[in-house]
């Protein structure tokens, strides 16, 4: 099975989070998985006030939060 393109990098119990998925589901963004970085300190360093974060694995771009349902579909379209 291969490695998915899209992750959403994510806490436990975080609203900001939660808003994220929403707006994912609203652009009806591709597959992804979800990354929680909580208890994994290279994670947490990395994206710890960034968080949520939508990543592109095969482009190695990332889409920081605040973002909505075109500025998704824009980033998926990779334009």
């Amino acid at each position: 099975m291969p490695a998915p393109r899209f992750l959403l990098f994510q806490r436990d119990d975080c609203h900001l989070c939660d808003l994220a998925l929403e707006v994912l589901a609203q652009a009806r963004a591709p597959a992804f998985d979800s990354v929680f970085i909580d208890d994994q300190p290279a994670l947490e360093q990395r994206y710890g006030r960034r968080v949520p974060v939508w990543r592109d694995e095969a482009r190695g771009l990332e889409l920081d939060w605040p973002f909505d349902p075109e500025t998704v579909r824009t980033f998926v379209a990779g334009e």
